[in-house]
């Protein structure tokens, strides 16, 4: 009877615990690699949309003459960005972008 145990096929308990803890390692490097990209990733795209805000407010002095007063006079100028009360939004939707003499700076939502 006990050579027909032996003969069987099977993981132990040893090596499941072996291949789990691996797996594991493996995770505790993985995932806060892919939450860190993530927040570069969210960073990256505010400072974009406040390049393309800069931008349309170099566009802005030129076509017009005169600097514009707020986010808001760029309104014809931006396609993709959403502007209400003199604001806007980076993609992540938390923080906000403003004109302040002639720059576009990052604000602390309220």
């Amino acid at each position: 009877m006990l050579k027909k145990l032996k003969e069987e096929s099977g993981f132990t308990l040893i090596e499941m615990m072996i291949v789990l803890m691996i797996i594991s390692v493996i995770l505790l490097i993985a995932v806060p690699n892919m939450t860190q990209n993530n927040t570069v990733a969210q960073e990256k795209g505010c400072d974009a949309t406040m390049d393309l805000l800069q931008a349309q407010v170099g566009a802005y002095q030129i076509e017009k003459g005169e600097a514009p007063s707020s986010l808001t006079d760029l309104q014809g100028f931006v396609e993709k960005t959403t502007i209400s009360d003199g604001k806007a939004k980076c993609p992540d939707n938390k923080t906000e972008l403003e004109l302040i003499d002639g720059k576009v700076k990052k604000i602390n939502p309220s």
